[in-house]
């Protein structure tokens, strides 16, 4: 991704649209062909002199205007009348936005490889954990019994759908931007849609129904959609980090040489891949605001807002970026503690199994009555440090409804797992769709 945004890219890209440019125009009769074909053999990025490049676009603000006085310089050594038609009908922001739509264009192939590869081994993960025990937790509290393949299908589940609006954000996003100085394509006469026409085939960029100079949605969608993603993998970061703690120990990053160590405690097993997507899941909702804030823009160019845009884009498929591998990378490796999962699932003492009691028990005294009951017993059983099990064994108008063997049943968590299990399949058979 760091390739994708670098400057060389960005100038590389730039100069693909020049080169689109002047073919598109002399297929349709504006400029000679043999311009053209001059100007596209200069449209390299090592013919360009970066650093005086650099320093020019410190003075003008627009990076545009010096490479395309280069460039004019660059094709006149060779060819003076063809030198007067580089750029032609076209302004500086078509060159920098198609530019982006190029680099964002390969952007969004890297996102979508780890995307499904990610999606594939959380599929494994849930599928091999469908029906493996674990307290579900709320509040930071245990909660009532789930399993680990629904957690996971969780994750899985929020991450398909991201995988969706990438390829619905790409079909708004990826699409050419040429509309001269301000959106008529004045200079180009009755040739302008025409011109734009056949530059959108060459760059295979589809052509949009106008110009989008200051309606920057589309750069502010591709901002959000990645945002909500890095979120999620935050989402699934926060959780592993949780229960890789001391006290639970029921999943673990991958083990690895100088992985997660600390420099004064050899005992230490960090989650640092976790730390280093909540890192960016953090930066990113002001770098999203950032995107969202530039799109108040001012008639047919912005002043400061659209240059705003142009280092925050590139941080967030950055930050998304390196989430997003992280997660490829520990996921498939992650350790689960299938006993340990079932033995935190006694830490509360059968608490946990209070709403199976209470529905239980509601068929034949109503809800609010088994409430109270429970209730009840709950607080003798944390006063008396007695499990809630043997509690409710000596209460008269337990037994009355519920005998030994029942109350056996209603202690077993596999027994309350609802519809848990049926979730992962669902998720599993969508994922594979």
């Amino acid at each position: 991704m760091n390739e994708v945004f670098s400057d060389a890219a960005r100038l590389q890209r730039m100069l693909d649209f020049e080169g689109a440019l002047a073919r598109a125009e002399a297929r349709c009769g504006v400029i000679p062909a043999a311009a053209a074909a001059a100007i596209s053999s200069k449209c390299r990025a090592n013919l360009i002199a970066v650093d005086a490049l650099a320093a020019a676009t410190a003075r003008s603000l627009n990076p545009a205007i010096p490479l395309v006085k280069q460039l004019i310089a660059l094709v006149a050594k060779d060819d003076p009348e063809a030198a007067q038609f580089v750029h032609w009908g076209a302004t500086s922001q078509d060159a920098n936005d198609t530019a982006l739509v190029l680099q964002m264009r390969e952007a969004f192939d890297l996102l979508d490889a780890d995307l499904a590869l990610l999606c594939r081994a959380l599929a494994k993960i849930a599928r091999q954990h469908r029906s493996t025990l674990i307290a579900g937790r709320t509040l930071m509290q245990q909660a009532l019994p789930t399993t680990f393949g629904v957690k996971v299908a969780g994750w899985l589940d929020a991450m398909n759908r991201h995988r969706k609006r990438l390829a619905e954000t790409r079909s708004r996003v990826l699409v050419l931007q040429f509309g001269g100085a301000v959106g008529t394509l004045a200079s180009l006469k009755e040739k302008g849609l025409q011109v734009a026409e056949a530059l959108a085939v060459d760059l295979d960029l589809p052509l949009p129904v106008m110009p989008w100079h200051t309606q920057r949605d589309r750069v502010a969608e591709a901002a959000t959609t990645l945002g909500l993603c890095t979120g999620t993998l935050g989402k699934i970061a926060r959780d592993i980090s949780v229960h890789m703690q001391s006290e639970i120990a029921e999943v673990s990053e991958p083990a690895g040489e100088g992985r997660g160590g600390s420099s004064s405690m050899p005992h230490k097993r960090n989650p640092v891949s976790c730390a280093v997507v909540l890192s960016a899941a953090t930066r990113l909702p002001g770098l999203v605001s950032t995107m969202l804030s530039a799109m108040v823009q001012e008639d047919e160019r912005g002043l400061g807002n659209w240059q705003a845009e142009w280092e925050t884009l590139p941080e967030i498929f950055r930050l998304t970026a390196g989430a997003l591998r992280q997660m490829v990378t520990i996921i498939p490796q992650l350790e689960v503690d299938t006993e340990r999962m079932r033995k935190n699932l006694d830490a509360t003492h059968g608490l946990i199994f209070a709403e199976a009691i209470t529905m239980a028990l509601a068929t034949h005294i109503g809800k609010s009555s088994a409430r109270e009951l429970v209730e009840a017993a709950i607080e003798n059983a944390r006063r008396s440090k007695r499990h809630l099990r043997e509690v409710l064994a000596q209460e008269k108008a337990v037994t009355a409804h519920l005998a030994a063997a029942e109350l056996d049943r209603l202690f077993a968590p596999e027994n309350y797992l609802g519809s848990a299990e049926e979730f992962v399949d669902r998720v599993i058979d969508f994922n594979q769709h």
